[in-house]
């Protein structure tokens, strides 16, 4: 056997190690290159689509950037055109009567803010899952997990989003507003703030309600038109039906032309004539259109002119309906005294034959 098969047959015999294992082997400089050009061979043939989908996903994120920017932009613009206008009607006098600022900046704050929300989540919602395409990710299983979520979602938090919704249309349809009388049902007095989820409303008592959106069924708005101001007037049945029209026109038109009853009512005062006739009294009735919210002054202002003036005609107003009208003469004061009874008199006709008759004593009875 010649040296160099020796040498060789001797290198590939295992070498005998203390712990009877085999030595790893050492990477060699070979196999580093050989990686290396496998790695540049594969970013060689795969940049290209890097490339693609990065400046797709780029430009997917500045297209939606720049349009909510541009949409939010457009919804501010025209809140304030909105505000600008309630400022500018201010100035005139049916602004003044018809217009509430605060009203109007709560309303156009909370629709801008409405419609924000749904500009951001619509763009921001649809660059989102444009970009999850691009990276080739099937959107299916995420679009149908979605929907199961936001199903479950919505039937655990019905209420908030019945209440969320019904206070977004109330908004957009200005059924109230700050300053606004109004009854919900559930609650009535002066609405002191609007909000999508709960309407503040300050009671007759200065108490404050809050009233969730979604309770409300109907809703009686005091505020909104015009209000009537209806005043009963009754008076004898004997008096001068012509000189209690004369005097209660007199009334009417004197306190049509007075400040501030002049700008308070917005029709002039009517007698609507008789409401009721009695045997004893009648019942006049005068009405008239005012300001919303001011029907209960015009009304006591109203009975303290026409008291005043019936006063000074002489004419008298009993006190309803089944009034108990007194002659002018002094009443008999002996007609609410009861005659007396025969009964008084121990010998009276009547007293003996009340007297309960004695039972008969038996002959024996002595013994």
């Amino acid at each position: 056997m010649s040296l160099p098969a020796v040498l060789l047959a001797a290198g590939s015999s295992p070498s005998p190690s203390p712990s009877g294992s085999s030595t790893p082997a050492v990477p060699t400089l070979q196999d580093a290159q050989e990686s290396a050009t496998n790695a540049a061979s594969w970013v060689e043939q795969n940049w290209s689509t890097w490339l693609a989908t990065g400046l797709k996903v780029l430009l997917i994120l500045v297209i939606a950037v720049v349009l909510r920017r541009v949409v939010l932009r457009a919804i501010t613009k025209l809140i304030d055109r909105m505000n600008r206008t309630v400022e500018s009607a201010e100035g005139t006098t049916l602004g003044g009567l018809l217009v509430n600022a605060e009203r109007r900046r709560q309303r156009s704050q909370a629709i801008g803010s409405v419609l924000r929300s749904v500009a951001s989540f619509v763009i921001l919602g649809t660059a989102a899952l444009t970009v999850l395409s691009a990276f080739q990710i099937n959107l299916a299983p995420l679009l149908a997990s979605a929907g199961v979520a936001g199903v479950a979602i919505g039937f655990g938090a019905r209420n908030l989003v019945t209440d969320f919704l019904s206070g977004v249309f109330m908004i957009l349809e200005d059924q109230y507003g700050v300053g606004d009388t109004i009854d919900s049902g559930v609650a009535s007095g002066e609405v002191v703030e609007v909000g999508l989820r709960v309407t503040k409303l300050r009671g007759a008592s200065g108490e404050i309600w809050y009233v969730r959106n979604g309770e409300i069924k109907r809703i009686g708005n005091l505020s909104q038109g015009w209000a009537t101001a209806g005043v009963d007037v009754t008076v004898r049945a004997s008096e001068d039906l012509d000189k209690v029209r004369a005097t209660l026109d007199e009334v009417a038109e004197k306190m049509s032309k007075e400040e501030p009853w002049n700008e308070v009512l917005w029709s002039p005062i009517e007698v609507l004539g008789l409401d009721s006739v009695l045997i004893d009294s009648m019942v006049v009735r005068v009405s008239a259109k005012t300001m919303p919210g001011k029907a209960l002054t015009v009304e006591r202002e109203l009975r303290w002119r026409i008291k005043r003036a019936f006063d000074a005609a002489h004419i008298r107003i009993v006190g309803g309906e089944t009034a108990v009208l007194l002659d002018e003469e002094t009443p008999d004061r002996t007609a609410a005294v009861a005659a007396p009874s025969v009964f008084a008199d121990s010998d009276s006709p009547q007293v003996a034959a009340a007297t309960p008759i004695a039972p008969p004593r038996s002959a024996t009875g002595g013994r």
